[in-house]
């Protein structure tokens, strides 16, 4: 190599050097232009990155920006294109009527990463492991309570611990995420480990903190970068830190599985994993069987996190519009004390007659809009779209965003008004283009238990606290910080007693 470079002079290497380049850019502009002939219309993409560095920027505008497109566009999160649907009528079309063509997952290479072992639930391929896992997690949580008065009851119990956890800090600012993340997750912890944890236990805290910590790190710049160029993984950087987090939780989970294990009456089961403990002796003979260890880790995780922090967040951000509308929670609250009083608490059965509070709690997710893109899935064969043939293997994305505030749909699509629930007589009603849960066969698996536990959490709380800004507090960032969900920034509260008893 040496003697070449010897009859080489720097002219020539420099040269080289920048006929690839022009090369390589040429590529690009021919690939680019390929795939925007082809594709609905949509922001113009830069080489190489797409349309990332306008949409890492404001990620919230330049997703409400996507609708002037029409009701399907093109986004570049990278190299290729992603379909953006924005409106709900295309939504269902594409999840609902052509379900089986637009419900495959995408590999992205830091969940892969992350989650080198097991399919799960939530970012499984369309098809048979999927299938099994999903109808199996939907039959044991029914068996442990999903849907029945049970789970309300549970629901019901752990308001009360965080009521009394909250007055605690009782005139006191403080930021209310670990209390009620701790709530909420309690519930799905009794149902997948048979037990809740305590609000001071400091190994579970942590482990709320570093689920909260990856999914803000997964829509990150730097997340963004590692599924652009995944050979950084062989690199040191901040990406470990997410795939450190994932240890921790796998390693808790590995915990409660190997104690289950200890005590497992296959006769008896307790809960989730003493169920797919017993699932996978049954299945030890099946070829076909895709409940395997690494499975039974990732379904669990799943199942986990997805049943803590998207509620825990809903809730969070139901508080900041309480204290931003004093006038709707004092109208709340008059409304459970004249049907509850202060010390019965709230049933599913009650949301009849509090209309104006189950109104409340929809407008709290309609504004929240927690997964503002949705959850990525991909075609899984090639299919036709209002004119535009689709490869097998293309992202789509519905902008829940948009359809949640569509002036087409919504008496108030850019305010929160409770009113966007009641009709003229004051009854709750619904809308169609209420859209929190996706649609379609990926529909969310814990639909039922986050509408129980937003309806009660969020009706015992108001019945029995009220919250206020702290003096002086600035005014709320309402776009919040946009991860694999939509989060609040950090915030402080007061709360009050407002019962005489608690």
């Amino acid at each position: 190599m040496e003697s070449i470079l010897r009859y080489l002079d720097w002219t020539s290497v420099g040269l080289a050097l920048v006929g690839g380049l022009v090369s390589l850019v040429l590529l690009e502009i021919f690939r680019l232009n390929s795939f925007i002939s082809r594709s609905p219309p949509g922001p113009k993409p830069m080489l190489f990155v797409g349309n990332l560095p306008q949409f890492m920027k404001e990620k919230m505008n330049f997703i409400r920006s996507m609708p002037k497109y029409g009701e399907m566009c093109s986004l570049y999160l990278g190299r290729k294109p992603t379909i953006v649907l924005n409106t709900a009528q295309i939504a269902k079309e594409v999840f609902v009527q052509n379900g089986t063509f637009f419900s495959g997952r995408p590999d992205i290479p830091i969940i892969q990463w992350v989650n080198n072992k097991g399919h799960g639930i939530i970012m499984a391929p369309y098809g048979h492991s999927w299938r099994q896992q999903r109808r199996f997690a939907l039959h044991t949580m029914r068996d442990f309570g999903l849907g029945k008065k049970s789970v309300e009851e549970r629901v019901a119990e752990e308001a009360r611990y965080l009521i009394k956890e909250m007055l605690k800090q009782e005139g006191k600012p403080f930021y209310p995420i670990h209390p009620i993340m701790n709530a909420v997750s309690n519930i799905i912890c009794s149902i997948v480990f048979g037990d809740r944890f305590d609000y001071d236990d400091k190994r579970f805290a942590k482990l709320l903190e570093i689920i909260n910590e990856n999914i803000r790190f997964a829509g990150s710049p730097v997340a963004q970068i590692f599924n652009l160029v995944p050979i950084i993984k062989h690199f040191p950087g901040p990406h470990h830190k997410i795939q450190n987090n994932a240890m921790s939780l796998q390693g808790f989970i590995l915990d409660m599985v190997e104690e289950h294990r200890k005590t497992l009456d296959p006769e008896n089961p307790r809960d989730f994993i003493d169920a797919y403990l017993v699932e996978m002796i049954k299945q030890q003979s099946n070829e076909d069987s895709s409940f395997h260890n690494n499975t039974m880790l990732r379904s669990t995780s799943d199942l986990f996190i997805a049943g803590t922090e998207t509620t825990a967040n809903t809730l969070r951000w139901g508080l900041i519009y309480m204290m931003e509308h004093p006038d709707v929670q004092e109208r709340c609250h008059e409304e459970i004390v004249r049907v509850l009083g202060f010390d019965r608490f709230p049933s599913m059965d009650d949301r009849a007659q509090l209309p104006f509070t189950h109104a409340t709690v929809h407008e709290i997710q309609r504004c929240a809009d927690i997964v503002p893109l949705g959850v990525v899935h991909t075609t899984t064969q090639p299919t036709k779209l209002r004119g535009y043939n689709i490869p097998a293997g293309t992202d789509i994305m519905p902008n829940l965003t948009a359809i949640l505030t569509d002036k087409e749909h919504w008496k108030y699509p850019k305010t929160f008004n409770p009113e966007n629930f009641l009709d003229e007589k004051g009854q709750f009603c619904k809308n169609d283009s209420f859209l929190p849960f996706s649609l379609g066969p990926r529909v969310c698996l814990g639909e039922t238990l986050a509408r129980t536990e937003l309806f009660i959490f969020f009706t015992s709380l108001i019945q029995r606290l009220k919250f206020s800004w702290p003096a002086g507090a600035p005014p709320p960032n309402m776009d919040g910080v946009v991860g694999i969900v939509r989060s609040n920034l950090p915030f402080n509260t007061i709360c009050h007693c407002r019962g005489t008893t608690h």
